[in-house]
């Protein structure tokens, strides 16, 4: 059998599932485990995620980290993401429409801008918990959701993808959302980086910084980087059209690394999504 085909058949015996074997579901994990199985055409598996999540709505519209702690809610955008995707209107519009009215009016902390602080703080985007500044990767996130639901051109899509280009390094690559403190450059992160270029993949953008944050993750990725970077990466190069002759090979080391390891369904979800043959996020007009 297929490492790949062996992946796909592991995932799906997890669903829904947490970020380690026999640790409690939670919507990230359980929601890229869709994401991926519906990419790999196992609607059935997919579907029972994507119900899962469902359950997990609050009435407000928002999905909460796990079936026990309904805050922060960040993983709204994944589980809109994975509606959308299986297509069921009948089944998953009602939670689609309300996780989108509460996308657009839930939005990051803004400030003043201040001298000491590279990057424009008055923009909005998204946060990872409610009442906080927005930071990079759940705007990311949220506008990956939002375009795959045609939302592209709405006003908070088109100031949260200002946002991410705003966050980016001079040199290439971004961080969790800041550029320059105190006159100090701040390094790059992978995950980060890659999740960003998802995100901007359809933007006609000629911002010197993109390409030079794609150049970033051509030379960081290897066999040596941990999952989630080393997945988020190559997502991020193919949503761009790019590969590395030796992906494949560096997935299969790290899946075959995670099965002894911990055998988490988070990894092997990120595995499998980065793995598959057409890139598994797209935008909607």
């Amino acid at each position: 059998m297929d490492w790949r085909q062996e992946l796909v058949e592991r995932l799906a015996a997890t669903v829904p599932g947490g970020y380690f074997a026999r640790s409690e579901a939670a919507s990230e994990p359980t929601a890229l485990a869709g994401l991926a199985l519906a990419a790999n055409g196992n609607t059935a598996a997919a579907r029972r995620a994507a119900d899962w999540l469902v359950e997990q709505q609050a009435t407000n519209g928002a999905v909460g980290v796990t079936s026990t702690q309904n805050a922060p809610c960040w993983p709204t955008s994944l589980a809109i993401m994975l509606w959308q995707t299986i297509g069921d209107r009948d089944r998953y519009g009602a939670p689609i429409a309300r996780a989108i009215d509460w996308t657009l009016d839930d939005q990051g902390e803004t400030h003043v801008q201040r001298p000491y602080v590279g990057h424009d703080t008055t923009l909005a985007g998204w946060s990872w918990a409610a009442n906080t500044h927005s930071w990079l990767e759940p705007t990311a996130l949220f506008v990956l959701a939002l375009k795959s639901v045609g939302q592209s051109q709405h006003p908070r899509t088109r100031e949260a993808v200002r946002l991410l280009v705003d966050r980016l390094l001079p040199h290439g690559g971004c961080n969790y959302g800041n550029t320059i403190v105190l006159g100090q450059e701040l390094l790059p992160h992978v995950q980060p980086t890659g999740i960003v270029m998802m995100a901007l993949a359809d933007e006609q953008n000629a911002d010197p910084r993109v390409e030079l944050s794609l150049q970033y993750l051509e030379r960081e990725l290897s066999a040596e980087t941990t999952t989630a970077s080393l997945s988020y990466g190559l997502l991020g190069l193919s949503a761009h059209n790019r590969t590395h002759d030796n992906q494949l090979a560096w997935l299969e080391t790290a899946y075959e690394r995670t099965i002894p390891q911990d055998a988490s369904p988070y990894k092997f979800a990120l595995i499998a999504l980065a793995s598959t043959t057409d890139y598994p996020f797209t935008a909607h007009p």
